[in-house]
């Protein structure tokens, strides 16, 4: 008999961007709101973030234009693809991208320590994920050449005629706004952290970004206890996610090991993860966040309801999500005091009687050399 990990509601940190924006960074409102920040990140992998330029009818128009997209038939799709390229991007389709953790030993070990009513849904058997990917980019052309030009190229932009009007406005202005919102984020970790404001930033200046919505077909995957995207973390710096259709997302707060069923509250509000980046170079203080997306009991739940509702739109999930990441050439490596920082919560966990498991370690290398190591994980580079 399987054992059902009990859903419980979210309790994440909410982060106002708007303090930050508008008041002096020396002011006492700054510095409190960067510490939560900070703390947030290190406590739980993830947070709430609010920016009041956000707008959620830009998100609208995203999941709209993205939803059409992958109503295509799959010999249009597949177009778009670009293998050669890692599937760094354009359109990665369903049943390429494989779960590291299904595999990956230290993730293994993860699932083992979480009590068993908060694990993740088997992902075991290795199979690929059912979900489909676009990948758009949005960054600025290093003026110099880079060593990883396969994650620097030039976008793909759809052909069909319906789509291809309205792509290019619907993407920059979605993936600017959560781009701008993220940057504002990655200011206030550095002074929650005690670093400059710049110190992420100026690192991610000539980074990869991508704006990169995921689809599930709920036609074909919409069965409850479906796994749309296995157990995973992502290999970027911070990925922000706007509000999808449909639930499914879950995350694992690190100092609880608690199963979260992520609720992102209407308006002007966006979640935020940690990715592995930022657990390298702050030497594991902050943990990349695990997560997976399944088909629950509430996603079947509205699936009904858009059925009746909005019964001549497609039925497919789309993620509004945005990979920020360091420049592919900075040479990455843990920053001295927060790595001793990271050691000293580690030895504070283990004495709560929360074992984290085998130590790390973060050698020095290329942000390149990481994201590559990990799309080889993933079966996405040869």
């Amino acid at each position: 008999m399987s054992i059902v990990p009990q859903e419980i509601s979210m309790d994440l940190p909410v982060i106002d961007l708007d303090v930050y924006l508008n008041n002096p960074v020396d002011s006492p409102e700054v510095k409190a709101e960067c510490e939560k920040a900070a703390k947030a990140l290190i406590t739980y992998g993830a947070l709430v973030l609010h920016d009041s330029r956000v707008a959620e009818k830009d998100n609208e128009t995203f999941l709209d234009l993205l939803e059409d997209y992958f109503a295509q038939p799959e010999e249009e799709l597949r177009k778009d693809e670009r293998p050669e390229l890692s599937y760094q991007i354009g359109v990665t389709l369903e049943n390429t991208e494989k779960p590291k953790c299904a595999v990956d030993e230290p993730c293994l070990n993860v699932i083992q320590r979480l009590a068993p009513e908060e694990r993740p849904l088997d992902i075991s058997g290795h199979h690929p994920d059912p979900k489909c990917r676009f990948f758009w980019r949005m960054a600025e052309q290093p003026p110099y050449e880079t060593k990883f030009p396969g994650l620097n190229s030039e976008n793909v932009v759809p052909q069909a005629p319906h789509i291809r009007e309205r792509w290019n406005p619907a993407m920059e202005q979605w993936g600017a706004s959560m781009k701008s919102a993220v940057e504002g984020l990655t200011e206030m970790t550095a002074v929650g952290l005690g670093l400059p404001a710049s110190t992420f930033k100026d690192e991610g200046k000539y980074g990869p970004h991508l704006l990169a919505p995921t689809a599930s077909d709920l036609e074909k995957y919409g069965q409850k206890d479906t796994i749309l995207a296995g157990f995973h973390t992502d290999l970027n710096f911070l990925t922000i996610h706007g509000r999808s259709r449909y639930p499914g997302l879950h995350i694992w707060a690190r100092n609880t090991g608690k199963r979260i069923a992520v609720k992102i509250p209407p308006g002007n509000y966006l979640l935020v993860q940690a990715g592995k980046q930022l657990e390298h170079i702050t030497g594991g203080l902050i943990k990349a966040g695990f997560h997976e997306v399944v088909v629950n009991e509430r996603t079947v739940e509205v699936i009904e309801k858009r059925k009746q509702q909005f019964p001549d739109r497609p039925l497919i999930r789309i993620s509004s999500t945005f990979f920020w990441h360091l420049n592919s050439d900075h040479d990455l490596a843990p920053i001295p005091k927060l790595a001793e920082e990271a050691h000293r919560l580690r030895a504070e966990q283990f004495n709560l009687g929360r074992d984290e498991g085998e130590e790390k370690t973060y050698p020095p290398m290329k942000v390149g050399e990481l994201v590559q190591e990990e799309l080889k994980h993933i079966a996405l580079m040869a």
